[in-house]
């Protein structure tokens, strides 16, 4: 038995509407259909085969942050990023260096679930 991948995160959002507008807005990810489900969300494609589902309905309070609850997402560039997010507006956490060499910048989404973007470790030290 082994672990093929992760297919997908699922993350719980109190208005799956404002949510939608944040992932294809800010993040620029691709929405995907999504099942007919009797409870209102949206699916998302994260990188070649792995998915975001966004559960709508909320009531509960998140808790997340970068030393926290959270997942990342690996980038091609941090550079284009952080001006991506600058020149629009879009908050964002400073850049970091992990003591592994990977860069790493922190954006958070209206419902407050914490979102890493990366590079592979080493790059820093290049």
């Amino acid at each position: 038995m082994k672990f093929h991948e992760l297919n997908h995160v699922a993350l719980h959002v109190e208005d799956v509407e404002q949510s939608c507008e944040f992932y294809e807005r800010v993040l620029q990810l691709e929405k995907i259909p999504r099942p007919a489900f009797a409870f209102p969300g949206a699916w998302y494609k994260l990188g070649e085969v792995q998915e975001l589902h966004l559960i709508g309905q909320r009531d509960k309070p998140v808790s997340s942050g970068s030393r926290g609850n959270h997942y990342a997402l690996l980038v091609d560039s941090m550079d284009e990023w952080e001006a991506y997010f600058a020149e629009n507006g879009f908050p964002y956490e400073p850049r970091r260096t992990r003591p592994d060499g990977a860069y790493q910048i922190y954006v958070s989404d209206p419902d407050g679930h914490s979102i890493e973007l990366c590079t592979a470790a080493g790059v820093a030290t290049k």
